[in-house]
């Protein structure tokens, strides 16, 4: 397997995990999760909606849809609701008089209205009187001068379906929709209801048809969709848009198309005339909104009782009666706004059903959901691994913008309701989880370089480096520096006297102390070479006490020393004795090398100084050799003993040089002022 794909092979399971997870969960029964995807589903479902809403009908319409509004002027003029009947009527009459087709309305008209003349009649004992009374009752009857007006044309009633405990039934209901099976509400999965409230049975009969204008909203409240068919008992009834439209396109029945689900059969689409208008499984269609309250043309009905509307306006018109009146309660929740007047609900669906432009959620929409989704999923998931961060978040904004530009696409050019939660969940998933893994992975990484220039610079300074990158740079500039060179005198004799497995083991035992005492004083380990050690203090990190933290590690090196000697004369083994040189100074110091191997050095005169002052004390025959750079604004804090000037190789200019003296007792706590902060604790 290539090593490439090998080290991919985690995201890439993660990717298909994630993406099993989204398949399930999207698809799952658990109440909570189920709440959860639908909750998701129907806030895209509602911004496809807003971005492709349309403003009332389109101009190739061949039909007028009015709303006249029992708004709230219009119950302050003509009085609180409900009118008396004859002002319906009167109401009536002037939209016959203007040219409206079809007038739908609704309101439930269930209760008796009293007729005065009649109570009059009733409440006098002259018999003169109480003829006089009967003669005038029927100019007084508001039902009557109603019946008559619903009878000049095509009008249709609303009624209202609902459940009850008492299953209570007021007024009378209209003949169940044409051209159905008597049974379709009771063979169907429409919604069925137990309890009515009709019209009463004077104006039912009267009026043309009548049509049901319950509403069942989604899980949120939220009303997207209305049903065109209603059960009650074992009959179905139409919607007020469905029975609207039919009247209007003068129709004598319907059409249901089913499909076998267990018992029931499931409602595949309503027919009316050469239309086939889809539906959900219980006969219920996807509302198009054409947009915001007021997208379809309105008249108060205060204004046309006073005739003060425009001329043409109604003129061959499908007139819908409703309120817009918050004291009335038929406000709803719908996608275009928190409070929708129901009477616009229904212009919407009926101008979707007169134009066959509802919405299609077809059976298959579920399929194509899965299809999408794995399609998405296993590109993100097989793509993404291979990419870096902003590579992965181009390609996971490319696939979101896909998928969200193909459902709207499918909405737009043939009203087709696709899912989309479910791709752009599995997109988004993969996305991040690859995004997640790059992170840990670029972490470890990062702790493992950490943990490598830890081999060099003490835990603590690589925290603080880490915590603040703009203290420290790796390009090349010149600091002012301390450089140590230590080295064990005799190394050439005490391999003559060890095999390479023995020598390697004490190299190490000697390296190990040795590099911790340097990590204690916080100075940077640059190379070991052989037997030697090269470190510095006042790099990568700025030291301003460099000269003395170097001095301090150089004297506890001897210390380090004195007891391994004693450590390895218990075992037998060669005695090691070592020399440390130090000098001060400015220094090039930065990420040198090639394209191959890089790392962070120091270079310079200041450099080949200490390494010459190294090698002197085998010379003198001490263990720590400092130069006067070194020495100099130490005096204060440790004894020095002049040992010699000399001018070393490579150099015109001769130095001092100076043997740092065990600091006395009371001065001990600043030679080791370091260790508190680089304690061997912390450091393991």
């Amino acid at each position: 397997m290539p090593h490439t794909l090998r080290s991919r092979l985690a995201p890439l399971t993660i990717g298909v995990l994630l993406l099993a997870l989204v398949v399930t969960a999207t698809r799952s029964d658990w109440p909570p999760l189920r709440a959860t995807v639908e909750a998701a589903e129907q806030l895209i479902y509602d911004q496809r909606l807003i971005w492709s809403q349309r403003t009332g009908l389109d101009a190739h319409d061949e039909v007028e849809i009015v709303i006249v509004d029992i708004d709230e002027r219009s119950l302050g003029r003509v009085g609180r609701w409900p009118w008396p009947r004859s002002t319906v009527a009167e109401l009536l009459e002037a939209l016959w008089a203007a040219g409206a087709v079809v007038v739908a309305f609704d309101i439930v008209f269930a209760e008796p209205e009293h007729n005065p003349a009649e109570q009059v009649a009733r409440g006098v004992d002259d018999p003169a009187l109480r003829e006089r009374a009967g003669e005038l009752a029927p100019r007084f009857d508001g039902d009557r001068r109603l019946a008559e007006q619903l009878e000049r044309g095509d009008s249709v009633l609303g009624f209202f379906l609902h459940h009850d405990e008492t299953t209570s039934h007021t007024g009378r209901l209209p003949d169940p929709a044409p051209g159905l099976d008597p049974a379709t509400g009771d063979s169907t999965v429409i919604h069925r209801f137990d309890a009515y409230t009709g019209n009463r049975p004077a104006l039912q009969q009267a009026a043309t048809s009548g049509g049901a204008f319950s509403i069942v909203p989604d899980s949120d409240g939220v009303v997207r969709r209305a049903p065109l068919l209603l059960g009650h008992g074992e009959k179905a009834y139409p919607s007020l848009a469905l029975e609207t439209a039919r009247v209007y396109q003068l129709l004598d029945s319907l059409r249901v198309e089913t499909t076998r689900i267990g018992d029931y059969n499931a409602v595949a689409a309503v027919g009316l005339g050469a239309a086939r208008l889809p539906t959900d499984a219980r006969g219920q269609a996807l509302i198009p909104y054409r947009g915001p309250q007021g997208s379809f043309p309105s008249i108060s009905a205060a204004d046309l009782l006073t005739g003060d509307v425009d001329d043409g306006i109604l003129e061959g018109a499908i007139v819908l009666v409703g309120t817009s009146a918050m004291g009335l309660y038929d406000m709803r929740a719908t996608p275009m706004q928190a409070a929708f007047p129901g009477v616009e609900i229904h212009a919407n669906l009926l101008a979707g059903i007169l134009t066959d432009d509802l919405p299609r959620e077809p059976a298959w929409v579920e399929g194509a959901d899965l299809l999408a989704t794995l399609v998405a999923g296993l590109l993100a998931a097989g793509l993404l691994p291979f990419l870096g961060p902003l590579a992965t978040l181009a390609v996971t904004a490319a696939l979101l913008a896909a998928i969200l530009g193909a459902n709207l696409w499918a909405w737009a050019q043939w009203d087709l309701a696709l899912g989309a939660t479910a791709p752009l969940a599995a997109v988004l998933l993969i996305g991040a989880g690859n995004l997640s893994w790059g992170f840990l992975f670029e972490y470890r990484r990062r702790q493992q370089l950490r943990q490598r220039f830890g081999e060099y610079v003490p835990p603590e300074l690589v925290a603080r480096m880490a915590e603040a990158p703009g203290s420290y740079t790796q390009t090349g500039e010149t600091r002012e520096i301390t450089v140590l060179f230590a080295d064990i005198r005799g190394f050439t004799t005490l391999s003559e006297q060890l095999d390479a497995a023995a020598l390697r083991e004490l190299l190490n035992r000697f390296f190990t102390p040795m590099t911790r005492v340097i990590f204690e004083h916080g100075g940077t380990i640059d190379k070991y070479v052989g037997d030697l050690i090269m470190a510095f203090w006042g790099a990568p990190l700025d030291d301003p006490e460099h000269r003395r933290n170097a001095v301090a590690a150089a004297l506890a090196m001897q210390r380090e020393a004195t007891r391994l000697r004693e450590e390895l004369a218990r075992e037998g083994l060669p005695a090691i004795e070592i020399g440390v040189g130090l000098n001060s100074g400015p220094a090039a110091v930065g990420d040198m090398g090639s394209a191959y191997r890089r790392a962070y050095t120091a270079l310079g005169d200041t450099v080949n100084l200490a390494s010459r002052v190294e090698g002197q004390t085998k010379t003198y025959g001490v263990g720590v050799l400092v130069t006067e750079h070194t020495r100099a604004g130490l005096e204060a804090v440790y004894r020095f003993r002049e040992v010699d000037r000399v001018q070393v190789k490579g150099r015109e200019e001769p130095v001092t040089l100076y043997e740092p003296i065990e600091a006395p007792n009371h001065l001990r706590k600043t030679e080791t002022f370091y260790s508190s902060n680089f304690s061997p604790a912390r450091l393991a």
